[in-house]
């Protein structure tokens, strides 16, 4: 499954890295966010843990990137660590800035995109519901 970043035709492909930043059973502090760099070629993504139960996934966005909307079967928090994006939820664009906490159910139509300069976010997903094969 592709979920297309706008920006200069590059694609961003859902779980990439599927290797853990991070050992599941050990802290890390989030100033690690400031390791991340963004990338005018794509957005760029790091698994900080993924686990049967949940997966954790820093995203970098420069100026202009977004993901287009799509839905997941997960269910995820989106947490804006630095910066600021707009946010497609509930049929409506949002400004989310840092700090801000987000609540995506299963199925839940949404979008992000940085309009007003670079951004990170942290992604945690629920684990896969029963029944169905883990995302690509």
């Amino acid at each position: 499954m592709h979920i297309k970043a706008r920006r200069a035709r590059v694609r961003y492909r859902r779980g990439m890295a599927q290797s853990s930043l991070i050992a599941a059973d050990s802290a890390v502090s989030l100033d690690l966010v400031n390791e991340v760099q963004v990338s005018p070629a794509g957005i760029v993504s790091r698994t900080l843990v993924q686990t049967p139960e949940l997966r954790s996934v820093l995203f970098a966005f420069a100026e202009g990137q977004e993901l287009t909307p799509h839905t997941s079967r997960r269910r995820a928090l989106i947490q804006i660590l630095s910066g600021a994006c707009e946010f497609l939820f509930n049929g409506r664009w949002q400004q989310l800035e840092s700090g801000a906490l987000l609540h995506l159910p299963p199925g839940h139509l949404h979008a992000v995109r940085a309009n007003t300069g670079a951004f990170t976010m942290l992604l945690t997903l629920a684990g896969e519901p029963a029944g169905i094969s883990s995302e690509t």
